[in-house]
């Protein structure tokens, strides 16, 4: 009996799983080389050291974020996986161009530390999560059809999986809007939605986002 290769190919689930905390460790690390300590040649006294140190501030504060945003997006793939019972080639191939976007990600955040008060470099990096969300949700919808989802997961669970993305798009979205009144307000109500969904408060209302 034939068998079609497609079929076969890209069913381990764990080798999607190790690919992706590779890459997502080689993303998170890359974030750091665009913090540079102050030059020693330009450093004369210990008052030029602190002024020269706070020029990083901008780098430090996107190296926060732009972990921030690595982060959430790797505890999002990561839950995603733990509720498939198997893959499959079209599934994994989804998967690559999410984590093809996560290696773009030390990019957007590098042009906007570098472009901070600019909106086309703010408009670069939510381009980046919004592109990384929608993949995300794809790769959610297509193994519901697909039948790749683990039997015992509920519609309840189904359903919080896609509201999470959709609610934190709707966010981030806002978020970038308001780029066009002040960068600095955005950037700012950015890194707030990051950490709301990397701390998860106790507060009823934001458990919910």
């Amino acid at each position: 009996m034939q068998t079609w290769y497609n079929r076969i190919a890209g069913q381990n689930l764990e080798r999607l799983a190790a690919l992706s905390d590779g890459i997502f460790a080689v993303a998170m690390t890359l974030l750091v080389l665009d913090i540079h300590p102050p030059a020693s040649a330009l450093v004369n006294s210990e008052q030029q050291f602190w002024q020269m140190l706070g020029h990083s501030a901008p780098q430090c504060a996107m190296f926060l974020m732009g972990f921030l945003t690595l982060g959430i997006f790797w505890n999002g793939q990561q839950t995603q996986i733990n509720h498939f019972i198997r893959a499959d080639r079209n599934l994994v191939w989804i998967h690559l161009a999410f984590l093809a976007l996560i290696c773009l990600m030390p990019f957007s955040t590098s042009l906007l530390a570098q472009f901070i008060t600019y909106r086309g470099a703010l408009l670069v990096y939510w381009s980046n999560i919004l592109l990384l969300g929608l993949v995300l949700y794809w790769g959610w919808r297509y193994a519901r059809k697909a039948g790749l989802v683990k039997d015992d997961v509920s519609y309840e669970t189904s359903c919080a999986i896609e509201k999470r993305i959709i609610i934190a798009q709707s966010l981030y979205l806002l978020g970038a809007l308001l780029c066009f009144y002040d960068t600095a307000l955005s950037i700012g109500f950015i890194f707030l939605v990051q950490l709301n969904y990397a701390v998860a408060p106790r507060i009823r209302f934001l458990e919910r986002l």
